[in-house]
């Protein structure tokens, strides 16, 4: 049986006031945001210039263990042949001692074990409007309390109105994940960094086992430290579990998992290589996959990794931007439709030289790897500043 998680919503409105700011409050303020601009915008150029070369060097290094990767004959056996150099096996995940949480009879043979607790507790939200009446800028704000899970404690002492809503400072239980000391596939122990990337996690079903002690119910999915279940109350505790890297036959979970590595044979560790580019290469993938797949999979998450990087610094440059122009909207902002058209104007300013030093700094990054992309994507970078300029009307001849 799965207990409803059932809340009770309150809510109050709160009206502040303050008189509107005069001008050089408002440009004391512009000044402040242009600083911070500034610091956003340099720190655009770092970002974009940065990931191009990791990009790159990744990518190279990506191409040199493809074309000295061994794949292994079997996984039950050291070959000291294969002593330092970059392997690929696969197999099934084993462990020497299942995991255990003794606190709630619990034991599963797997890499990790998490045990994660969600205390029941009031949670503020707050919506706010603005408007202006009789010279003055009003903030009207409707607090709305809700009691739900949250698996972190929320302080109630921020609340706007604490008197009735109070959450304890702290969880009777506390969450915590297990991870299995030795990690092997067939006769090769995995280092540190490659159970990391071990995060699988599925949620443990506990309709086979009991309730552990006489004040925690089982429901579902959960244990419940609560006297009534159905209808929980603030500080109330359920408690979950959750596996990675299943590592033994389970009657109820199915065979152990199967994963595929790609890493530097040291004895019967495997540990991570470094390459000529600087790199270091540790791989584990879930399923059994070839060398191929492998690397394909590696490509793709570099490449998903370098355009959203290059996003974040475009925007980070635009926002640099617009804060660094925003005085001239500051200077306006008593005129209405002048005040419009300015912001539009700064706005597409912001856009076309965000994308044009955009573009030439991804150029200089590739300039000492690929030049001739370089000096391709350099072009580019002009074409949107020489884009708006043909927008401009040209001005009539005398």
């Amino acid at each position: 049986q799965q207990f409803s998680d059932t809340g009770s919503r309150k809510e109050h409105v709160k009206i502040t006031s303050e008189s509107k700011p005069g001008f050089l409050e408002r440009l004391s303020e512009t000044s402040g945001g242009m600083l911070m601009g500034l610091v956003t915008f340099l720190l655009s150029f770092y970002l974009l210039f940065t990931n191009e070369g990791r990009a790159l060097r990744t990518a190279k290094s990506l191409d040199e263990g493809l074309s000295l990767v061994i794949p292994l004959d079997s996984i039950h056996s050291v070959s000291q042949q294969n002593e330092g150099r970059l392997v690929h096996l696969a197999g099934a995940l084993s462990t020497s001692k299942p995991l255990f949480d003794p606190s709630y009879g619990l034991s599963i043979q797997a890499v990790k074990l998490k045990r994660h607790v969600e205390m029941y507790q009031w949670v503020e939200y707050e919506d706010s409007t603005e408007y202006e009446e009789n010279g003055e800028t009003k903030k009207e704000t409707k607090y709305s309390y809700n009691t739900e899970w949250k698996s972190e404690v929320v302080n109630s002492r921020n609340f706007d109105r604490e008197i009735g809503h109070k959450n304890p400072s702290a969880m009777a239980v506390e969450s915590f994940t297990a991870v299995s000391p030795n990690v092997q596939v067939g006769s090769f122990v995995l280092s540190k960094g490659l159970v990391d990337k071990i995060d699988n996690f599925k949620q443990l079903s506990l309709s086979n086992l009991e309730d552990p002690h006489a004040d925690v119910t089982r429901g579902g999915d959960y244990f419940y430290h609560s006297e009534n279940p159905r209808r929980p109350e603030v500080g109330d505790l359920r408690v979950s579990f959750f596996y990675a890297g299943l590592s033994g036959e389970d009657p109820h979970l199915g065979s152990a998992d199967k994963v595929t590595v790609i890493a530097r044979q040291r004895g019967d560790q495997l540990v991570p290589y470094h390459t000529k580019s600087g790199d270091v290469l540790q791989i584990l993938y879930l399923g059994d996959l070839s060398v191929e797949e492998v690397f394909q999979k590696e490509h793709e998450s570099n490449t998903m990794k370098t355009w959203a990087l290059r996003a974040a610094g475009w925007l980070s440059m635009f926002v640099g931007i617009s804060l660094m122009t925003r005085i001239f909207y500051t200077l306006v902002d008593w005129f209405p439709v002048v005040r419009d058209l300015v912001n539009i104007g700064l706005k597409a300013f912001a856009v076309c030289v965000a994308t044009s030093l955009s573009l030439l700094t991804i150029s200089i990054g590739w300039l000492f790897y690929r030049p001739l992309w370089a000096l391709l994507i350099g072009f580019l970078s002009v074409v949107p500043i020489v884009i708006a300029k043909s927008r401009v009307p040209p001005k009539k001849q005398q």
